[in-house]
């Protein structure tokens, strides 16, 4: 497979100190706090990682927070190797994952994985079975699917990543993805991707979707944050943030953030589901 990285979004990111506007509500749980909050992982996480920390540090300056991708294995591994205090992953650990590394895992928004072309793409609907034979290399040309007479370019996400994975397992049960197929690092990347092919076809998370990529009906569906609240679009998953151990400090009022009324506003806001 090739690889391909976009400029558009940078795999770790330290988010710079604002001023403090005297926030008031849920953020007054981070009065008196100071240091420092590392957090890697997951990529459909980022909205909502970078509006929370923006929040808290303009509020409490004395707080830093810096937050880094890599995809799901990357924050369930540096978090359990301590590297970080929050990894965040857009599948639940595994039990041999949580038994090595004592980790405690906080689902806090449920989300879509949904397939996305270009916009001027005229192919705006797709049955599982046709996903899948366009992954597995059988369907290689737009024009058996109602589309132009163009080879369909083909894009997804390394090994590590949970998109991927839950992608892999419920869109495509399974089955093989072609070893032509590009790959990107990051939703920002696969969107930027396709944007910029009109022949391209990938998938990102539902939070992701903007008036650059259109988002195809998958088994006569429309990937939207209501169909996949109501359950009628089946791609979906958890997002989790992951501790090693029970989260206390400055991590435990980060992760209760998130489940708070402002928090969960903000999950809402960036396109997910608040959990529960």
């Amino acid at each position: 497979m090739k690889k391909i990285s976009f400029p558009l979004f940078t795999a770790a990111c330290v988010l710079a100190l604002t001023s403090a506007t005297g926030l008031a509500g849920d953020l007054d749980a981070f009065k008196g706090e100071k240091g420092v909050l590392k957090i890697s992982g997951g990529t459909a996480h980022i909205p909502v990682m970078k509006e929370a920390a923006q929040r808290i540090m303009s509020a409490y300056p004395a707080i830093q927070i810096s937050i880094a991708a890599g995809g799901s294995g990357v924050g369930i591994k540096q978090v359990g190797e301590g590297l970080v205090q929050i990894g965040n992953s857009g599948r639940a650990p595994t039990d041999d994952e949580i038994a090595r590394y004592g980790l405690k895992p906080h689902m806090w928004a449920l989300d879509g994985v949904a397939v996305v072309v270009h916009p001027k793409n005229p192919v705006k609907a797709l049955s599982q079975a046709q996903v899948a034979g366009i992954y597995a290399g059988t369907i290689g040309n737009w024009k058996a699917l109602g589309g132009e007479d163009r080879p369909i370019n083909l894009y997804t996400r390394d090994e590590a990543s949970g998109t991927r994975e839950v992608f892999w397992e419920k869109a495509l049960k399974k089955g093989a993805i072609a070893a032509r197929a590009n790959v990107v690092v990051s939703n920002g990347a696969m969107k930027s991707a396709v944007s910029q092919d009109p022949y391209g076809i990938g998938y990102v998370s539902v939070g992701h979707i903007d008036a650059s990529v259109a988002p195809v009906a998958f088994d006569g569906v429309v990937p939207t944050v209501q169909t996949v609240k109501n359950g009628r679009f089946k791609i979906a998953r958890g997002l989790y943030s992951n501790t090693k151990g029970e989260p206390t400090g400055l991590t435990r009022k980060f992760i209760d953030y998130l489940f708070s009324t402002e928090g969960r506003a903000i999950v809402q806001e960036k396109g997910f589901i608040p959990h529960p």
